[in-house]
């Protein structure tokens, strides 16, 4: 330790009050000791160690040495005989006992002050310290449990693209190349070659198909999807089906792509799809898959029952309008509305049997990809009993003009005109009415009829309260 040169020209005449000030301001905590360690006078620069130490008044007239945790007394005493000695000891690390009984980290050191043994403990808080370093551990601790578990899934992630049976491969977004693949993928490239890293992927497939190798990848690249694509293998008479998906690594975008060959399409279905298709199989719902020329694909059980037919082989080939709808324009309606929008909800209809049954339905339908063509997916709901149920007592409502709109393709003509002039007609007297302040022989006389013909149609729409009117004869 260097001292001041000429500590009494630099300093003056520094006084008792002063020096207090200087010690006091110079640590967190200062204590002033005499010969034997004994506790004369206590100073904090630092509130929240002067609350922590809220009972350093019974400090006084006590040794330090009782003040400290067992294991810090040591220590204390080498500063306490360092300071006595005058020689310059080293900081050292305490842990003092607060008034609740718990340790604070300080770290001290001792320096002799004055002719009459008197030694000043300056000491600094550990506390911020100490929370940083517990800080910088738990991090630590946390940063090895979340490197623990990349290696684990790398681990597991390198376990299941070696050893999965479909051939998958990782290509190069800009070049097209591959960067990885598994030993099924290795063995696309032909039975001689032993690398597949660094080749163009469309070395893996006939020429005919490399066109469409590299459409697919443009697609996902530009869309982030694309449906499937039916291509040839090199050394392959069959078509296996090839799809992809891209992911960033590094700012770099990849392709991954997944080969599946003829023999695994089926494996390969996911368990989840697999209880799908039983679930649609054995739903009490219609389900039948149509082509875009109206043709059934495949239907369920329901959707057979409906329709009177004894197995899906009947109904397989046929088209669909042969048993929807009351009139042949109705499918073509249900169709165009599937190509334009894609979907179609809650659309009514009628389900017609081999034998004479009519089913009243409730229609939803979805159009989706299949293959890279497009297909319409329809489930039907019994609503017969709904649809049967008695109608309630009173006036048959007048349908709006969105609810008439529906009916077009599904009723003739003719019902259509009368029920859109009783639509109008009903229109036109409400609006009499309010006209004319519900004075009906006002009314009547405004749309050109009898009051004994106004009473009738107001029963007929069950409009006003066919009582007499204020100052008529009833």
């Amino acid at each position: 330790m260097k001292a001041f040169s000429t500590p009494r020209m630099s300093l003056g005449d520094l006084d008792a009050d002063a020096a207090g000030a200087l010690i006091s301001a110079a640590a967190d905590i200062a204590l002033i000791l005499d010969e034997r360690g004994i506790i004369r006078d206590v100073a904090f620069s630092n509130e929240e160690l002067s609350r922590e130490f809220a009972a350093h008044g019974s400090w006084l007239g006590q040794p330090w040495i009782d003040t400290v945790a067992r294991d810090s007394r040591p220590k204390v005493e080498d500063l306490v005989r360092a300071g006595a000695a005058a020689e310059s000891g080293r900081w050292r690390h305490v842990n003092q006992v607060s008034g609740d009984g718990a340790s604070v980290p300080i770290l001290y050191a001792a320096a002799p002050v004055g002719t009459a043994g008197r030694i000043v403990i300056f000491g600094r808080d550990l506390r911020p310290v100490s929370r940083l370093q517990q800080r910088l551990v738990e991090v630590q601790q946390s940063m090895e449990r979340d490197y623990s578990r990349l290696r684990q899934a790398e681990t597991r992630y390198r376990l299941l693209f070696q050893m999965s049976p479909d051939p998958v491969m990782v290509l190069d977004g800009t070049t097209l190349r591959v960067t990885e693949a598994n030993p099924a993928a290795i063995r696309l490239f032909g039975k001689g070659e032993r690398r597949a890293v660094g080749r163009s992927v469309t070395d893996a497939f006939a020429a005919e198909s490399r066109t469409a190798v590299q459409a697919l990848l443009g697609s996902v690249r530009a869309a982030g999807r694309a449906d499937d694509v039916q291509v040839r293998l090199v050394e392959s008479s069959g078509d296996v089906t090839l799809s992809a998906s891209t992911f960033r690594q590094e700012g770099t975008l990849l392709f991954l792509v997944r080969v599946a060959l003829p023999d695994q399409a089926v494996v390969a279905m996911p368990a989840i799809k697999t209880k799908m298709l039983k679930l649609i199989e054995g739903a009490p719902d219609a389900f039948v898959v149509v082509g875009t020329d109206g043709r059934i694909i495949t239907a369920n059980a329901a959707f057979l029952e409906m329709i009177e037919v004894p197995g899906e082989e009947q109904a397989r080939g046929e088209l669909l309008e042969r048993w929807l709808g009351n009139q042949d324009v109705e499918a073509e309606v249900l169709f165009g509305h599937l190509r334009n929008r894609g979907t179609v909800r809650l659309y009514a209809s009628v389900l017609r049997g081999e034998h004479g049954a009519r089913t009243e339905v409730e229609i939803s339908a979805v159009t989706v990809m299949n293959g890279g063509k497009p297909v319409f997916g329809f489930t039907m709901r019994d609503v017969g009993a709904r649809v049967r149920a008695p109608a309630p007592a009173g006036p048959r409502p007048t349908r709006s003009v969105e609810q008439l709109t529906e009916l077009i393709g599904r009723v003739p003509l003719k019902d259509l005109v009368r029920e859109a002039t009783d639509a109008i007609e009903r229109l036109c007297i409400e609006a009499a009415l309010e006209l004319s302040g519900d004075n009906r022989a006002s009314a009547a006389e405004m749309l050109g009829l009898s009051r004994q013909s106004l009473y009738v149609k107001l029963r007929r729409y069950g409009l006003g309260d066919l009582g007499a009117e204020p100052g008529e004869q009833p």
